[in-house]
């Protein structure tokens, strides 16, 4: 567990008619405690600030100190963002997993792609996934008292050894007494298997699965789902692993072994329970399930019916596209080859409109060093290589799962200009469907109220 000391929150936006905007509250203005506490994150945070009565200690940019008392309804939140929802340091992982995506990155690239978070406050704040090896008793009692539910845990195996195995720490055999803590304290998991063959599959992923499927159970249930995910290998990954790349037969095999289990969930259950992610199904060129098998989306974020769940929100919004543009224009409209297929529809949808053509091209990532790659793995160098020799047309259509959030930044640090440099064309970066489709007509378009979960990242 790595851990800097406490800092002040520091305010990065205050939003406009709030209780913080109307007293002037000022970006690079930072809280030093409320109420006499000094809040170590962003629950914390939260948390002090439901009282109706607050006495503030805020350190103006200029390093000067106030006092300010606020009296508010109950719950009323005071309109602050910060620059991050950690003020204490990120709680790294201490696993060793070598499957771990971090270790598969080359060196010298940005700081931050290198972070190791194992944050239990950043699963309950953001949903990102955790393995429980590194909490300390205090963090435990927190958790319990604070009701912090759901969390997100890679789980990967149920098997004790098999854990430690994976994660390379003796205490991630632990996994299951830890998941019966969080039966009898009444919280709730999301789990996630990655699932690495001749390691955690076949046999010892239906035990794995089985042995959660007992969780479900309760109010809340335990266990709430799981998503059974494929391992992403890189060719930057340390030579002494034991793992290979998930080949269409391991697919094959992983959707028999899973379906059955749904179909045994769903009798017993009620639900399917245990999920595969989209890319199993595109890996064995098997066609995707329809949306209603999907029940509620419970493991949208992690893959799971993303790309279903995009496709038919699409189809509802397009049914506002025009009949033609005018001037016309050609785009190519870059993606991962392993959605390649998937997405040939909206491809041909979107050429219906007099006036637009739309090329959509699957990229396979040679940084990467991968024969099927998502889209949000695709680099700048992968572009510049892959389409040096192409007719791009008047633009290259990008969706922004490719670059680092709020940023114009590739996964291999090259920037958008970087790339329009290099392939002398200007990028269209498209932000989920209505970002595409108004990418496409380059101006606005009346979309209708989304009524499926469409996850914004085009896998």
């Amino acid at each position: 567990m790595s851990r800097s000391s406490l800092q002040p929150a520091r305010i990065s936006r205050v939003l406009p008619d709030s209780i913080a905007a109307e007293i002037g509250f000022e970006p690079g203005d930072a809280i030093v405690s409320i109420n006499g506490q000094q809040p170590r994150d962003l629950i914390d945070y939260q948390f002090l600030c439901s009282d109706e009565f607050l006495a503030l200690e805020v350190l103006d940019a200029a390093g000067r100190s106030h006092q300010i008392d606020i009296e508010k309804d109950t719950d009323e939140g005071l309109g602050l963002e910060f620059e991050t929802a950690l003020f204490d340091g990120l709680i790294q992982c201490n696993n060793r997993c070598p499957f771990c995506f971090i270790d598969q990155q080359p060196p010298g690239k940005r700081e931050s792609l290198y972070y190791k978070d194992d944050d239990y406050r950043l699963s309950f704040l953001y949903g990102s996934y955790l393995t429980l090896t590194n909490l300390s008793e205090a963090e435990w009692r927190r958790i319990a008292q604070l009701r912090l539910s759901p969390l997100y845990v890679s789980v990967h195996a149920t098997d004790p050894d098999l854990r430690r195995r994976l994660l390379k720490n003796e205490r991630a055999g632990l996994i299951v007494e830890q998941l019966q803590w969080f039966r009898e304290h009444h919280l709730q998991i999301h789990a996630q298997v990655v699932v690495c063959p001749d390691l955690n599959d076949g046999a010892q992923l239906q035990r794995t699965l089985t042995d959660l499927a007992a969780f479900h159970t309760g109010d809340p249930a335990t266990v709430a789902s799981v998503a059974v995910v494929p391992v992403g290998l890189t060719r930057f990954r340390p030579t002494e692993d034991e793992l290979r790349p998930v080949q269409p037969a391991d697919a094959a095999a992983t959707i028999a072994l899973v379906e059955a289990l749904q179909s045994q969930f769903q009798a017993e259950l009620g639900s399917r329970f245990a999920w595969l992610a989209d890319e199993w199904y595109l890996i064995a060129g098997q066609p995707l399930p329809a949306a209603s098998w999907y029940e509620q989306y419970p493991q949208l974020e992690n893959g799971v019916g993303s790309i279903r769940s995009f496709i038919s929100e699409f189809e509802r919004q397009a049914e506002a596209l025009p009949p033609q543009i005018a001037p016309s224009r050609r785009l190519t409209w870059v993606v991962g080859n392993v959605v390649e297929q998937a997405f040939q529809p909206l491809q041909a949808r979107l050429n219906r409109v007099q006036g637009l053509q739309v090329d959509l091209v699957g990229l396979a990532s040679r940084y990467w060093g991968q024969a099927l790659t998502v889209t949000g793995l695709l680099t700048g160098q992968d572009l510049i290589e892959s389409l040096g020799d192409r007719d791009l047309g008047d633009g290259l259509l990008l969706p922004s799962v490719m670059l680092r959030h709020g940023d114009r930044c590739f996964l291999d640090d090259l920037t958008i200009a970087d790339v329009e440099r290099a392939l002398n064309v200007p990028i269209y970066v498209a932000e989920g469907i209505t970002g595409l489709l108004e990418q496409c007509l380059r101006s606005p378009l009346k979309l209708l109220a989304p009524d499926q979960p469409a996850t914004a990242a085009l896998l």
